[in-house]
């Protein structure tokens, strides 16, 4: 599968020299669009933000940060992130990220661990949660802030060893920098090394166990020479919309990748109606988001239809389901149906052609009625946007292609760096994450219990674990090479832990987690993702987590969608006092019981043994930190803590 012919060599062997050599190529383009406090966009252009980079180097340089140094970076998505970690890069220092949802012992756990004598912080809050217990960081003696602290925590900084420095200062002394610091700076870049750590990223997954994941400057830069393989459709100087959190791994390697096509990004929040309204000042072509970013805005689309008069409401629903059809057969006319076993595809034109023709004049109509209206929302401009860091809601997915809005899917993992497929922006296949990166080896091999069976490559269409080889994989967890071991074998392949299986055209299809499958006491195995992934296509579902560990059949937790719930509510005069009383009504339990048994039954392709047998609605959603992780991922084993009283009261 690795392609040498699909690589670009010309960007560069590491991230300071990509970044330059884009500098030399086109200083005027916009790298960076921050909206200042009078909600305009200011942007910064490459050799701005590459002038920033040297005098930060240089600075940073003074205080004694050198190569191989370890920096804590906690801060969440800002213009001077990426200023500091291209600062940090050039003088061959390797950041340790985190953001501001972060919980003090994560964050104390990560600067000691990593042994940081230096950290960038984004505002005063974030550097007292390192003070809540200094003894967890002895090494730590320099914080650094973006925010002006307030005197209380800088006097408690000093008091305990730590000097507080504003980022702003840094700056300022920063301009004052030499031609012959400037030439020093950028023969450190040269210095650096393809294997030298770029990065150190802390990620418990879904089972608790902090790592630090070793990411190289070859790791980011193999993805970034074959970028535009799969983001064929962007266009140099096209402006990518950033939400996610740009300490993890998926953001952060697409802003290298961006870079590298000569791109650039304007900072927003993942809240649908900030992202809306930033969407139509920026007219951005590109963004990157979760599921549940796209299923949020998705509803709150349809929530603003509900408000229209009758004639509207109908109109819409009807275009989006002629949408709908008209995307299903375009898929077989145009070869992009995926296929898990194999046919010739003239077939699939056979089967499509004629429904195609026919659905095809009142598609246009609906351009003109509806979908140009919804598209116009995401600034009129958009490409494509992918998501990742969970699996698509089949529902979510089919309204995106009904109006027109090209929305990919990728998977990866931060051990990978973290992309190991994305689906072409050229040619998008539905029911796959993706064509696997021409810069990786992926095998699908037979598995038991999460371990290798055997390590021959299964046919396409044939369910595995997934291997991963390649230039991607990481150099290893810092400081635990037991856990390296465990994960790597001597022949480089990586256990990504993943169930999943081959299309015939080289796409990935992902379908569990080898370690989350649930046995029932009569030896059923339950893949829960699966069942989960249906059951969340409800728009009054939230969340949903399956259990049922050698129990007799399965139950879930579910966190419903609150807005939707209350919405329900007064649509059908439900009388309730609060919230928690309401979930606990007849009508909203029988609500719950009917969207489940519509989503998880025969006819959707679920067993017997797969049916969710009781349910228990949490009053609460989930938190970063303490149900899900960064990567929006359910921490099975903290929830079965947490609410270990409702699981067992499902089993009574």
């Amino acid at each position: 599968m690795i392609d040498e012919n699909a690589m670009d060599k010309s960007l560069g062997a590491t991230l300071p020299i990509l970044l330059r050599n884009k500098v030399s190529e086109i200083p005027n383009y916009t790298l960076q669009a921050e909206k200042n406090k009078s909600g305009v966009f200011v942007r910064y252009s490459y050799s701005q933000v590459y002038q920033r980079v040297i005098e930060l180097a240089a600075s940073l340089r003074k205080l004694g940060v050198k190569k191989g140094d370890h920096v804590g970076l906690i801060s969440d998505n800002r213009r001077e992130w990426l200023v500091t970690d291209y600062a940090l890069l050039s003088l061959g220092a390797a950041d340790v990220p985190r953001g501001c949802d972060s919980m003090g012992v994560e964050i104390r756990f990560i600067l000691g661990y990593a042994e940081c004598a230096v950290s960038f912080f984004e505002n005063a809050r974030q550097l007292q949660k390192v003070l809540e217990d200094v003894s967890e960081v002895p090494l730590l003696k320099t914080a650094i802030l973006y925010e002006h602290p307030d005197e209380k925590t800088v006097r408690q900084a000093n008091e305990a060893g730590i000097e507080v420095i504003n980022y702003s200062l840094l700056e300022s002394e920063g301009t004052a920098v030499t031609r012959e610091e400037w030439l020093a700076i950028e023969r450190g870049m040269d210095d650096v090394k393809p294997d030298d750590v770029a990065t150190i990223i802390f990620t418990s997954g879904t089972t608790g166990v902090p790592k630090g994941v070793q990411l190289t400057h070859d790791n980011y830069i193999a993805q970034c020479e074959v970028a535009h393989t799969v983001l064929g459709l962007m266009q140099p100087g096209d402006i990518w919309l950033t939400v996610l959190p740009i300490w993890h791994s998926f953001e952060r390697a697409f802003c290298y990748m961006v870079i590298g096509l000569k791109g650039g990004f304007a900072y927003s929040k993942p809240i649908a109606s900030v992202m809306l309204q930033d969407m139509a000042l920026v007219q951005p072509q590109w963004m990157n988001g979760v599921p549940r970013l796209w299923e949020a805005v998705a509803q709150g689309l349809l929530r603003e239809v509900k408000k229209q008069d009758a004639l509207q409401k109908t109109v819409f629903y009807q275009f989006v389901a002629v949408g709908k059809l008209y995307y299903k057969f375009k898929e077989r006319v145009c070869g992009l149906r995926c296929r898990y076993r194999w046919y010739p595809r003239v077939l699939d034109v056979i089967v499509g052609i004629i429904p195609f023709s026919l659905l095809w004049p009142f598609h246009k109509l609906g351009e003109l009625v509806v979908y140009k209206k919804v598209l116009a929302k995401f600034g009129g401009k958009f490409r494509a946007a992918i998501s990742g860091g969970g699996a698509l809601q089949p529902e979510t997915e089919a309204f995106y292609h009904a109006v027109g809005f090209k929305l990919l899917e990728g998977y990866g993992m931060t051990e990978t760096a973290p992309v190991i497929s994305v689906r072409s922006s050229k040619k998008p296949r539905s029911n796959n994450v993706g064509w696997v990166f021409p810069s990786l080896d992926v095998k699908i091999v037979a598995e038991k219990d999460g371990q290798i069976a055997d390590g021959e490559p299964l046919k396409p269409g044939k369910r595995g674990l997934i291997l991963v080889r390649g230039r991607q994989v990481m150099k290893g967890y810092y400081k635990r090479d037991d856990l390296t071991a465990e994960i790597i074998d001597k022949d480089g392949w990586l256990n990504t832990g993943d169930l999943g299986m081959l299309s015939c055209d080289e796409e990935l299809k992902i379908v569990g987690r080898a370690k989350d499958t649930i046995v029932l006491l009569g030896g059923e195995n339950i893949e829960p993702q699966v069942i989960e992934k249906a059951v969340n296509a409800s728009p009054y579902i939230e969340r949903t987590v399956v259990v049922g560990q050698d129990k007799k059949y399965i139950a879930a937790l579910i966190v419903p969608d609150q807005q939707n719930v209350l919405a329900y509510a007064e649509e059908n005069n439900i009388l309730y006092d609060n919230y928690e009383e309401l979930l606990r009504t007849s009508e909203i339990q029988n609500l719950f019981r009917t969207e489940i048994d519509a989503l998880d039954n025969a006819k959707t392709g679920f067993r017997t043994c797969e049916r969710i047998s009781k349910f228990v609605l949490l009053t609460k959603p989930f938190e970063i930190g303490v149900e899900i992780n960064a990567k929006q991922e359910l921490m099975r084993h903290k929830i079965a803590k947490l609410y270990k009283k409702e699981c067992n009261a499902l089993f009574d």
